[in-house]
């Protein structure tokens, strides 16, 4: 996978060493994290808090950064941030606020819905300028950039293209705000290619998710 990326960042014009892997292992046990940090690997992506914030503790001797990367819920908003290193959802005022602290800071995205279904997670394209705002206004969350999702059953790059273009409005508010989580394991060459920064990569390193229990 490492050389893949390598691969696609090279014909793409850019250093490889600009782009985050990070491994989802949703459904998969502990121990597969245990053997990928042994082999390497520091940051890791969960979509479920439960899940996440379970292995987090488990797993709290390894040096690995947890980045949160599904939708959620306000009201686990501040367990959440205690075990992760990025927050990559962020997409509604409520979840901003829930967020917001005093001590200390921690890394979000603010995702975008590139599709009709509000069900999908994301702030629409036309909201976003006002909740980027609303990020930069909020102590204790330090904007790095957007996330997205390529809408399915459509080419993925015209997606991430059109990401890219909204990433230059966000850092004509925050010019520190440059990364891009976008790019999974069926599209991250597309990603790569639109500057992604940030790739949540699963099956293509893990393999198949076990069945949920």
């Amino acid at each position: 996978m490492t050389g893949q990326v390598s691969d696609a960042a090279r014909d793409a014009g850019r250093d490889p060493g600009g782009i985050t892997t990070i491994v989802v292992t949703k459904f998969h046990p502990a121990s597969l994290v245990e053997q990928l940090a042994a082999l390497g690997v520091r940051d890791v992506g969960e979509n479920r808090h439960q899940e996440a914030q379970a292995k987090a503790a488990e797993l709290a001797a390894l040096d690995l950064r947890w980045h949160f990367v599904g939708q959620l819920q306000s009201k686990k908003a501040r367990q959440a941030r205690a075990y992760a290193a990025a927050i990559h959802s962020v997409d509604r005022a409520a979840l901003v606020d829930a967020l917001r602290s005093d001590e200390t800071s921690v890394d979000c995205f603010v995702q975008v819905n590139l599709t009709d279904d509000a069900g999908r997670g994301g702030v629409a394209p036309d909201a976003l300028e006002a909740l980027v705002e609303h990020v930069l206004e909020t102590p204790g969350l330090r904007l790095r950039g957007l996330m997205a999702v390529a809408p399915l059953g459509e080419p993925a790059r015209p997606a991430f293209a059109r990401v890219r273009a909204m990433s230059e409005l966000v850092q004509k508010l925050e010019p520190s705000a440059r990364d891009l989580s976008m790019g999974m394991s069926h599209d991250f060459r597309d990603a790569i290619m639109e500057g992604a920064t940030h790739l949540r990569i699963g099956t293509a390193i893990t393999g198949n998710r076990p069945v949920a229990g």
